[in-house]
């Protein structure tokens, strides 16, 4: 079991948000992840939403942006959110772009050189870090999983491919089609290589066929965001619902962008969205 080792830590809304490092095996490097540990966890295991974030982020965006602390101490949620890619491997080229690199590991497992030493981000969401959550944190055996952005892509394909794993999943304006889009080709292509039956397995519009759990998915998406049309393409998986039956609830919010004051305005409802089906859901 990897060490953990406490970085900071912040009384804030009758909880504590702690911030730890360790090794993770995964990812074979250094990982950050912060955790927000309502008072009520003193008294009794609870429920976990893990967040999972955009292209530059890393684990303190959500926390200290989304408004989402106050409400989850309110409804006694834990919430947990790793970084979004391998921190200091230096790889060539691997801080040159904002949109790949550093700050944008996919949520996938890379398998080309040099990334597949590092980039392994998928196991280390789904695996590693809440192996590492359910053996020190009081956490029960309820999880639910969200994100944004690239992080939204990361949820709904960690949901998808993990059966009764999560209870409830959700996004906001989340990369729904990233083998359509610039930014998904980009990554994929570096991180898969060209095959495009290897980029498929990442990919929410195509894994929705082969779903052998049809868990509702909750969208927020701002019609005045600039990715709208080009790199988040929500009709992609819009169609593929519709096709294969897969309950979508996708709401298209007038006037939103893409910034954390749209995400902070809707962190309520989705927050209320996981708690519910975290209490009412038995296969998870």
């Amino acid at each position: 079991m990897s060490h953990l080792e406490l970085v900071s830590e912040s009384r804030c809304f009758n909880g504590w948000l702690k911030r730890y490092q360790h090794h993770a095996t995964s990812v074979s490097c250094m990982m950050q992840f912060s955790i927000y540990l309502p008072d009520l966890s003193g008294q009794r295991t609870l429920p976990a939403l893990y967040w999972l974030s955009g292209l530059t982020c890393t684990d303190q965006n959500f926390m200290q942006k989304s408004g989402a602390i106050p409400i989850a101490s309110e409804l006694g949620i834990i919430l947990i959110t790793p970084d979004t890619s391998p921190r200091g491997s230096d790889f060539p080229d691997e801080h040159q772009d904002w949109d790949f690199g550093s700050g944008a590991g996919f949520y996938l497992n890379a398998t080309q050189t040099p990334w597949d030493k590092n980039y392994r981000m998928y196991d280390y969401v789904v695996n590693e870090l809440p192996s590492i959550v359910a053996k020190r944190f009081p956490v029960n055996s309820k999880r639910s999983i969200s994100g944004h952005s690239m992080g939204g892509h990361g949820a709904l394909i960690c949901a998808l491919k993990n059966p009764g794993f999560y209870c409830s999943v959700s996004a906001f304006s989340p990369i729904c089609a990233p083998v359509k889009s610039p930014w998904g080709q980009k990554a994929f292509s570096n991180y898969l290589g060209e095959d495009i039956n290897n980029w498929n397995q990442y990919d929410a519009s195509k894994l929705i066929q082969h779903a052998t759990e049809r868990l509702p998915i909750l969208i927020d998406q701002g019609t005045e965001d600039e990715f709208l049309q080009h790199q988040l393409l929500p009709e992609e998986l819009r169609r593929a619902c519709e096709q294969y039956q897969h309950p979508l609830t996708l709401r298209m919010q007038t006037h939103y962008d893409h910034s954390y004051y749209f995400i902070s305005t809707f962190i309520e409802d989705h927050l209320h969205h996981h708690l519910y089906a975290m209490e009412n859901t038995i296969n998870c």
